[in-house]
């Protein structure tokens, strides 16, 4: 009997650690092809690192990939705007991008997983103190094209002009070379770059709050409830937050 008791115990630890395995018809929405393709955006390097190949976008891919029993291919990309640009084409299944009402017309979010913030670079000897000094007459604004502060910027800055360039690091690169006013960006490589550049200064704060979600092309609902659920699972069992740390994302954090 205590033989058996010890069987039942362990079963029911097994079944309380152990997500069920997702039905046919998600694995079918999720991977259509046959295997799981998750687009991976280095240009975020909160997400995603090339060197070492890493972060919390592959890490959750690669649990999700195990969950749902198919092989793994990761879509690289170098810019935000270029993952959502290939929504439409079945290009990839799953993605990790930031909530926007603007990308939200092709593809499906789940809640945030991670919240990063938006901040603004400038000169140093700069008369810009605080953010909301940027949006001024003659300020010219370096983002990269189709990010995340790039589309909310663009519907929420009414004097300043937005100078785009391919992608988030360009447009860093494009603020030093034209000597433009301010770039706008993710907080952590925009800081990284402040610390090696004595010429440039972050404000103060935050701009916006960067919503990073997961993702998957519109039309495959029963996809597109299974990642919310694994979403939540992963922030509440402590899985995001140990990717972040693997990756040495100190500054990032757990959405709620």
């Amino acid at each position: 009997m205590r033989q058996l008791l010890a069987v039942l115990a362990c079963a029911l630890l097994a079944a309380c650690v152990t997500p069920d395995r997702p039905s046919s018809s998600v694995v079918r929405e999720l991977a259509p092809t046959g295997k799981l393709r998750a687009a991976i955006n280095f240009g975020n390097t909160v997400l995603a690192q090339r060197e070492p190949f890493g972060g919390v976008s592959v890490d959750l891919s690669r649990e999700l990939a195990r969950r749902l029993g198919v092989p793994l291919e990761f879509i690289t990309y170098d810019a935000a705007g270029k993952v959502t640009a290939d929504a439409t084409q079945n290009v990839w299944d799953v993605a990790f991008v930031a909530r926007d009402p603007q990308r939200a017309q092709d593809i499906e979010f789940t809640d945030a997983y991670v919240i990063i913030e938006g901040a603004y670079l400038v000169p140093a000897g700069s008369a810009l103190q605080k953010n909301e000094d940027v949006d001024a007459p003659g300020v010219r604004i370096a983002v990269g094209r189709g990010s995340a502060y790039d589309l909310w910027l663009s519907r929420n800055i009414k004097r300043a002009s937005l100078v785009r360039a391919p992608t988030s690091p360009a447009a860093i690169e494009l603020f030093a070379r034209d000597r433009l006013e301010a770039a706008a960006g993710v907080k952590q490589p925009i800081v990284e770059y402040a610390r090696t550049h004595p010429g440039v200064r972050v404000l103060p704060g935050r701009f916006m709050v960067i919503e990073q979600a997961m993702a998957t092309p519109r039309g495959r609902p029963k996809a597109a409830k299974y990642l919310s659920d694994f979403v939540d699972e992963m922030k509440a069992s402590g899985f995001v937050a140990m990717a972040l740390q693997r990756s040495g994302q100190k500054d990032a954090a757990v959405a709620p």
